[in-house]
């Protein structure tokens, strides 16, 4: 909901300085304009990826406009240190059940090469692995719109060239060479509004999805190969609250003991 909140802010924001600049909103009304931009843009990206990449900027955007929303660290944190106790108390095939309810098929995964008695190295391996594809597959995907926004500005600029070039074939009429010039404009700022406040913008915040996902999944693998070496539940919390911010760790810290009192009540 963010991201539709400051697009909506932007476009407000720049309407209302138009105005307050004395120029006409109807200026923006300049279909040329548009078609080179965005037209520009997408011609400008089907060019520099292949296809395959391409098709899944609908995903994408919705990814960015509907978050989606993943574990949090700390309750991660807790079904691990779970894990860890169930296997601790029952053995590791008794972390099939735990393996079934879970809805994370990374955490599955890993879950069910503990249960087949896999090695750490190999557990580690393959996990990693997954982690460095997923990094990449999302880097593939921002990309494709910070090259949008580095695209669209320039666009603006040939935009605005185009503009200029008819404005200078009707020098002789006073009326119509303003009008020539402050559309060629239009382009321009079409240019620098999508490639800074909508690409790039898009860009960053994928980035920042991509970032905590994997922060989550690598919390995940420690946990893991820790319940595979037969680390404590106590020594394995310890491990894995060095993963949380000050704040969060004294939450978790907090949440932990109102659980333990609960049972001993």
């Amino acid at each position: 909901m963010s991201s539709l909140f400051g697009i909506l802010l932007a476009l407000i924001a720049v309407g209302l300085g138009m105005v307050l600049k004395g120029t006409a909103l109807s200026a923006l009304h300049n279909p040329a304009a548009y078609l080179i931009i965005f037209g520009g843009t997408a011609a400008a990206i089907f060019i520099a990826f292949p296809f395959r990449e391409i098709k899944n900027v609908p995903k994408l955007l919705k990814i960015v406009f509907f978050e989606p929303k993943l574990t949090s660290k700390t309750e991660q944190i807790s079904n691990l240190v779970h894990c860890a106790t169930v296997a601790k108390k029952e053995g590791i095939l008794a972390l099939e059940e735990l393996a079934d309810e879970t809805n994370d098929s990374f955490y599955k995964k890993g879950l069910e090469m503990i249960i087949d008695g896999h090695e750490t190295e190999f557990i580690e391996e393959v996990l990693l692995d997954e982690v460095d594809a997923m990094e990449t597959r999302h880097k593939i995907g921002a990309l494709i719109f910070t090259q949008a926004g580095t695209y669209a500005p320039t666009l603006g600029v040939l935009g605005a060239v185009i503009g200029l070039v008819a404005a200078l074939g009707n020098l002789s009429d006073v009326d119509m060479l303003g009008h020539s010039i402050s559309a060629a404009f239009i382009a321009t700022l079409l240019g620098i509004f999508s490639g800074y406040v909508l690409w790039h913008p898009i860009a960053t915040k994928l980035k920042r999805i991509s970032s905590r996902e994997a922060e989550l999944k690598l919390l995940t693998v420690e946990g893991l190969l820790a319940i595979n070496r037969g680390v404590s539940p106590l020594s394995l919390e310890v491990k894995l609250t060095a993963y949380l911010p000050p704040k969060e760790r004294e939450k978790y810290v907090k949440m932990t003991k109102e659980k333990n009192n609960e049972k001993i009540a």
